[in-house]
């Protein structure tokens, strides 16, 4: 657990039913979770829709809230439940490429980036649900290894070995001449 928590004075109020209270955590949390749901789904406006039914769903069940965890963590899950449902239900039908076009690249170097990362955006929709979820904890959602053995109650060192296993796979899913 976490010494100081910077939510839970905010949760401890939202449990008592202070409406008021949840709009500072849907404020910090509603980006990283919209980043997580993205790279889960590969659909920006499905992620949106997780993250809002995500929210909605903390708001009801927040009695259920176990005040030991961070919310964050809490509500992380909720995402990743949401956005495996949704996946069941609605299969993704083509990876979205990121525009991380640098400014001042020229068409050539922004091509290759978008290409990049369409590649790296499409290899990660095809590793495993496991294997996804720690590798966008880490990289996209820039948590420690502490914070996401939290988040999916593991062991840190079961997280350095998931992570490591999932980056290998995922090396091996991505042309190495496309990342230099």
């Amino acid at each position: 657990m976490f010494d100081a928590d910077p939510d839970a004075q905010l949760v401890a109020r939202c449990v008592a039913g202070d409406v008021q209270a949840f709009e500072p955590l849907v404020l910090r949390y509603q980006r990283p979770l919209f980043n997580v749901a993205w790279r889960l789904l590969g659909n920006p406006e499905d992620a949106r829709d997780v993250v809002q039914g995500a929210f909605v769903k903390a708001w009801e069940k927040r009695a259920s809230f176990d005040p030991r965890y961070r919310f964050f963590s809490w509500i992380y899950r909720i995402v990743v439940n949401e956005a495996l449902n949704l996946r069941e239900r609605r299969p993704v039908v083509a990876p979205l490429a990121d525009d991380l076009r640098a400014p001042g690249a020229g068409p050539e170097d922004a091509l290759h980036t978008r290409e990049r990362a369409s590649a790296l955006h499409a290899a990660l929709l095809d590793l495993s649900d496991h294997d996804r979820q720690v590798i966008v904890l880490r990289h996209f959602g820039e948590l420690s290894y502490a914070e996401i053995g939290e988040t999916l109650e593991l062991d840190e060192k079961t997280v350095k070995s998931r992570l490591h296993e999932a980056r290998r796979r995922l090396g091996k899913m991505l042309n190495p001449g496309d990342f230099q």
